[in-house]
Order: C-alpha cells, then structure tokens, then sequence
C-alpha cells in the first residue's frame, strides 16, 4: 500500500470506539465502489489511523429520472451482501441506512463524533448535483470532506482534443488517453480494521427490500456471484483461459470468450485499474501478447479498448449530460419514432420471429445480461427493423440488466440508433439473420435460450420462417403456436428504415 500524506484531525472524545482512544472517526460513504481492494477513500481513511466507519445509504429518490432497475436491486442485495462479509472478517461492518443520504449522514456524524466523510466519485448528472449539495452543507458545518477517483481511468474533465474541447469519436479519445502515463498500481486491500465498541444503527439488508417479493431472479443467482470475490475470479479466469483468444472469440455468444465483468465494474466491486495490472501481468509472464504483430503491444489489446469505451461513455456523459433522455445529434429530434406496444412486448418478451433477436432477450430475461454483439443487433433490430424509439430500448435495459450503467447504456442506444457520438451509420442495419450465421454458426446459442427450436438444423435455425415444412415438422416445430412469426420482415423493413433516415437529410 503507497502511503498518503496525513491530515491534522479534529480530536474530541469518543465514546464508541474502543479503549476510550480520542481519534475522531471517519465515516467512509459506500456507494458504487463495494470493494475493499483499491479503494481509495477507504485507504485514505485508513491511512490517517482513525476509526473507520463504513457506511451504505440507499437512496434511490436521489438517482433523478434513473433510479435502479430491477435487476441492478437484486444484483445490489448480494454485493452489500458480499461487503458485509468482507468487512466483518476485519473486525468491522457495514452500516446500512435509507432515506436522504445528507441527514443520514449527519445523523452518524452526530452519533459517532465522526469529523471527516471520505467517498469515491459518481459521474451520473443527477449525482454530481447531489454530491456538490453534500459536500458544500458538510464543508460549511466545519467537516473534512474528500473525494476520490476510482471507477475510471480517466476522469471526464482531464482528457480533451486539441481544441480543448470533449471528444466525440472514440479512437482519437482512446488514443490520447494511452499516450498519458499508466495508471499507477491499484492499493492493496486491509488486512484489518479496528471495530467500534457501540456501532450505530443499521437497517437490516433485507429492510431494504431490494429483492423482488415475485423471486423471478433465480437465473440471476444462477449465473452470478455479485461482490469482490466473485469479480476477482472472473478476472482471474478470463486473463487466464480468455484474454490471449479475446479479439477472435469476443463475438461469439455461443462461447465463453468474453470477461463478463461488466456488471462487477458497474457495481465497483473490481477496478479498472486492477484489470489494467492483471493485464499487464499477462502480458509480463507471456512474451506474445507483450509484443504481438505489428508493432503493438498489449496496451492496444481489444479488451483494453473495451474498458477504454466504458470510459468515453462517461466521458460523453458527463459533458452532454442531456443525453440521457435527448439525441446528441439535434437533427434526430423529429426522428418519425413509431408508437406500437404491441411490437414493443413482442420485442421485449424475445418473441420478434428472428432467433437470433429473441435469444438475446431470453438470456437478458434470465440472467440479467446480454452479450454485446447480441446487444447490438437486438438494438438495431428495435429502432431500424421496427422503428421504435431508442429510449425504449434503453429503459427496458435499464430495468433488466444487472450491468445497467448509466453511461455505457446511454452511448449504446445512442449508437445503435445513429443519433449520438461516433454512431452507427444509418445505412447501417444489422440483419438478425446474417448475424446469427455468422456469429453462432452451428446455432448453440439459441438452442441455449430458445429450446423448442433445438431440434432444427444449423441450416434453418436462424431462420425457421424460411424452413421447408417437413423440415419443421421433423424439428416438432409450429410457426405461429410453438414459435411465432416474423413480427416484420427484415427486407421490407430495411427499406422502410432507410426512407425514415434519409428525411434527416434534408
């Protein structure tokens, strides 16, 4: 652990912690960072030799127009969860509480004499808003209130193009931020934290009533272990066995060839500095990757770029904050978005006709999650195939998946609809059958999620509507009862989509 400089604190008796030491404690503020390895601010916490106190608001009226969906609830309950038990095998705890987060701090500065709250930084409008409010009310009342870095590896407001200003294509984005020096080695973990004699009050996890009371989130427990366990053996097992085969395997849901990590990345419970360094480890101990063809080296890795994408997001986010909710693009503003619920269920229930469209929305269904090459067509499938507007999309992504960042959700719809940064073209239109063909070959990846088609060959798999009748009859296949109908079809519809952008041309 690198040592920080120290701080005169303000000294004052305090009764809950133990042995009657006079060291005024600081509360460390959890939020999206439930992780106790390269923490910042718990770190710094520690490092002034006070006590510490860990504490976890929920507060999801303060999250503006976004709070947390569905899935990221659940995903949340086993993370604090997760937390808890890391905290308590230190000699410490988490302490829970809900309602406004500046009261409820106030309340634990007032009960503990606590004289300094340290967090690490959010980037989400609404957020930064409300950390600004708290900061200054804390400040004001004679309190040390610090913030930290430790979800990007650049911070919005230090990375711009030549004119100054914010970037709004990628690679020029990317390419700045890797002629910038490395990110500096991610801190090591505590090894223990001295307990208080009284702990304050705390809401019980399930108090907070982040599970559903319909348990619908059985796939979820199923395919996740949420906390910084769990994300550390993910990254150990994707740099081991995925990480060389990454560029090759990342498009292919039918296998394991991506990290699945975002959802442990959203949530902080790992770093991005912690995979910037697992991957430089990889790259120390296998000669290839530290020096592959072309004069690359590992630092220009696609996985790498990945985690450079997830930091433009919010990048984009935090100078167009507006995005959320409006096209970066102006013109898009009267995009002739079609209105049909009846569509949208279709899509939303993976009922749409196209197997590979209908796979992506049962595995997100079940399990919280979508592979991002099926994210993609499953998005270009819903604003150019059907022509529904994209914040439909996202809400729906929004409330379904355990990784729903604000940002990284933002860019994509935005993407896929051609209406935002370094977007999709609009000529660009994924078909949901050729993807398929080309992207789960053997169709593994719809037998996976779509069952009553696991009978039909690869030949047809993708496109059973197209299947000779015997063909689907020996598969025990029923078009319109055992799997529905195209909703639309992808030729006509192409056509369609390509006349609805062409009007923003003028």
């Amino acid at each position: 652990m690198r040592p920080t400089q120290a701080h005169p604190l303000v000294r004052k008796p305090n009764r809950l912690y133990g042995s009657g030491v006079a060291i005024a404690p600081i509360i460390v503020w959890f939020r999206q960072d439930l992780r106790l390895a390269d923490n910042p601010a718990l770190h710094a916490a520690i490092h002034r030799g006070a006590p510490v106190l860990p504490v976890f608001i929920w507060s999801p009226a303060e999250e503006g127009e976004w709070p947390p969906g569905g899935a990221s609830c659940c995903w949340l309950h086993h993370s604090l969860g997760s937390l808890d038990e890391s905290l308590r095998k230190l000699g410490s705890r988490l302490i829970l509480r809900e309602g406004t987060s500046l009261e409820q701090l106030r309340q634990l500065i007032k009960v503990t004499g606590a004289r300094a709250v340290f967090w690490n930084r959010r980037y989400e409008p609404a957020i930064i808003k409300r950390d600004t409010r708290i900061k200054s009310a804390l400040t004001g009342e004679g309190l040390e209130v610090e913030s930290f870095n430790a979800a990007l590896l650049h911070e919005p407001w230090t990375v711009q193009n030549k004119a100054g200003k914010p970037f709004q294509v990628f690679t020029p984005f990317w390419k700045t931020c890797l002629t910038r020096s490395e990110p500096a080695e991610p801190l090591d973990g505590p090894t223990h934290l001295p307990a208080f004699s009284k702990w304050p009050d705390s809401r019980s996890l399930a108090g907070l009533n982040l599970l559903p009371k319909i348990d619908w989130a059985k796939g979820i427990r199923a395919a996740w272990q949420p906390g910084e366990p769990g994300a550390q053996e993910n990254l150990k097992q994707f740099v081991r066995a995925s990480f060389g085969g990454y560029t090759a395997e990342r498009n292919r849901p039918d296998r394991t060839g991506t990290s699945r990590l975002s959802p442990h990345l959203h949530f902080g419970e790992i770093s991005p500095r912690q995979i910037w360094d697992a991957v430089k480890c990889k790259a120390a101990d296998e000669p290839r990757l530290a020096s592959p063809a072309g004069g690359k080296t590992w630092r220009d890795s696609q996985f790498l770029a990945e985690i450079g994408w997830r930091g433009f997001a919010h990048h984009l986010l935090f100078h167009f904050p507006h995005t959320t909710r409006e096209p970066l693009r102006p013109e898009f503003a009267n995009f002739p978005w079609r209105e049909d619920d009846a569509l949208l269920r279709a899509w939303q229930r993976g009922e749409t006709g196209y197997p590979f469209v209908d796979a992506g929305l049962r595995e997100l269904w079940t399990t919280g999650w979508m592979h991002n090459r099926v994210r993609m067509v499953v998005g270009s499938f819903l604003v150019k195939d059907l022509l529904l507007d994209w914040r439909a999309g996202a809400a729906w992504f929004w409330d379904t998946l355990v990784d729903a960042d604000l940002a990284s959700n933002t860019l994509g719809w935005q993407w896929v609809s051609g209406c935002g940064a370094d977007a999709a073209p609009y000529f660009r239109v994924f078909n949901p059958v050729g993807q398929g063909e080309k992207f789960d070959p053997q169709g593994n990846y719809i037998r996976r999620w779509i069952p009553e088609l696991a009978k039909l060959p690869a030949e047809w798999i993708h496109q059973p509507f197209a299947a000779p009748a015997p063909v689907l009859a020996a598969a025990g296949v029923q078009l319109g009862t055992t799997y529905p109908e195209p909703v639309v079809s992808h030729a006509i519809a192409r056509n369609v989509a390509l006349e609805a952008y062409a009007t923003l041309k003028g």
